[in-house]
């Protein structure tokens, strides 16, 4: 998969001088043999800091070292200075995590206190505005530590991409999906670029590439992925055209940033201009890793790119669309799979979801588009079922007042038969119907979804947290019993 970050990450020891440095040093050497065993390559800073000179010289190391990601263990008390001083001049994200203690026979020149040691280290980051990452119980084995780390690692890659990532845009939001606009404020909090163009420049670039040698190599591609579901052969050649249009402006636009997605727009003029929708494109570029939303929604293609990071895998960006028939609920849901009515719900986008992502595919138009134009300038969809499994719904926004929130919901696509049309799938998504009300209704979010395939939620509000979404705009389904702050105590 291209445009994803990689995450190098090198573990330093930190000693308190008033305990023996050999025990901070031969803990870290436990958990970097450990690590390497279970997961593979880390580096080791061959530097155990006591004091402030320490920390400059395992500064140097573990940049010289060309790291991008910091763990700082506490295998003694640790010196609380230096070690948040280091957190604070590394130019990259920062784990805490701390050694337990090992045996009932070695507590005396071999207890190391660092259970105790986290505390002190919290409260110097918190005095220095400084962020880290502490897992939720940071005190370990060697083993346990080394599985800590592992767990830190889609974090640092995703904290890594944010860092150098651009969203290129075109053109404003289309009329009646203000929804999915939002102050573009908290991308530069977040460390993220944006370029916004005009459609026009981006209708020239396509113009510019009729004709351009590499389009039949890019059918013959398409052909072979669609296969037999390649029901409109005609239109291939104006979608590969429109994909090498969309990989040249990111090359000749990322600039300085190595990491780029799109916030690209579909209608009200793209198909009679163009000829074409760029649903299957847009799937395509996904597939690739470089995450494309539609109608222009900046955080939606913020909020793929996140997902595709941590899971190192395709994504998609669906409506939060329709209801499940009663009827169909009843027919092949309930008594079957342990879900209500109201647990359930479809996801639906008219084509932009990656082949490898559907039960089954095959090339189409764009049924709502056709009906107010011609048919033949609304072909390019990619429809079928999304194929059932595990799945994580999320979303990283701005308010209107340019504040910053998310919600995570962890569900599965089930295997049941839409009846529909467009790249869709029954979600379920345990009190499904409370979240929709208290959540995405009351606060106010957009229509569009990002979905991660797989349960990566506990990954994602780490993540959240680290970017500064405050703990309490953090959103997720709760469960029955747990109400709402707006929910209604007499219902």
């Amino acid at each position: 998969m291209n445009n994803m970050p990689k995450e190098k990450i090198a573990i330093v020891s930190v000693s308190r001088d008033c305990f023996p440095m050999s025990l901070s040093v031969n803990r870290r050497k436990a958990v970097v043999a450990s690590y390497k065993e279970k997961y593979g390559d880390i580096y080791e800073c061959p530097v155990c800091i006591e004091n402030e000179v320490d920390m400059r010289k395992a500064l140097d190391d573990i940049k010289n070292a060309g790291c991008n990601a910091l763990v700082v263990y506490l295998g003694n008390f640790g010196p609380e200075t230096p070690e948040t001083l280091l957190v604070k001049e590394f130019d990259g994200p920062c784990m805490v995590i701390a050694a337990a203690e090992e045996t009932k026979d070695n507590l005396i020149d071999g207890r190391g206190d660092a259970y105790c040691g986290v505390l002190n280290a919290s409260y110097n980051l918190k005095l220095r505005n400084l962020k880290a990452y502490i897992p939720e119980y940071p005190v370990g084995t060697a083993s346990e530590c080394a599985d800590m780390i592992h767990d830190f690692e889609p974090i640092a890659r995703t904290i890594v991409g944010l860092r150098n990532m651009k969203v290129i845009s075109f053109g404003p939001r289309p009329q009646d999906f203000l929804a999915c606009n939002a102050p573009i404020k908290q991308l530069y909090n977040l460390g993220v670029e944006i370029e916004e163009n005009s459609e026009l420049d981006l209708f020239e670039a396509f113009n510019k590439h009729e004709g351009d040698p590499r389009i039949a190599d890019v059918v013959k591609d398409m052909e072979a992925e669609l296969g037999a579901g390649n029901k409109k052969p005609e239109i291939l050649t104006k979608l590969a055209q429109y994909e090498l249009t969309l990989l040249d402006w990111i090359e000749a636009h990322k600039g300085s940033r190595e990491f780029v997605c799109i916030a690209g727009k579909c209608w009200p003029a793209f198909q009679t201009q163009f000829g074409c929708v760029p649903c299957y494109v847009n799937s395509r570029l996904t597939k690739m890793g470089i995450p494309v939303s539609c109608e222009v929604d900046i955080y939606g293609a913020l909020s793929e790119f996140i997902g595709t990071v941590i899971s190192k895998d395709t994504v998609t960006l669906l409506d939060i669309n329709n209801t499940v028939p009663a009827d169909l609920y009843e027919e092949d849901i309930k008594g079957k799979f342990d879900y209500t009515l109201k647990d359930t719900f479809m996801g639906f986008h008219c084509g932009n979801t990656a082949t490898d992502k559907l039960s089954f595919c095959e090339m189409k138009f764009q049924r709502i588009m056709a009906r107010t134009l011609p048919e033949e300038v609304t072909q390019g969809t990619l429809e079928g079922d999304i194929a059932p499994g595990e799945v994580t719904v999320y979303r990283l926004q701005s308010t209107s007042d340019a504040k910053i929130r998310a919600y995570i919901a962890q569900g599965e696509v089930l295997p049941v038969a839409t009846r529909s049309f467009g790249a869709i799938g029954v979600f379920a998504i345990k009190e499904m119907g409370r979240f929709y009300r208290h959540v995405l209704v009351e606060k106010n979010y957009p229509h569009h979804c990002a979905v991660a395939f797989g349960h990566y939620g506990k990954t994602m509000y780490e993540v959240f947290k680290y970017l500064g979404v405050p703990v309490d705009e953090i959103d997720y389904n709760q469960p029955a019993g747990v109400r709402y702050k707006t929910e209604n105590p007499f219902c």
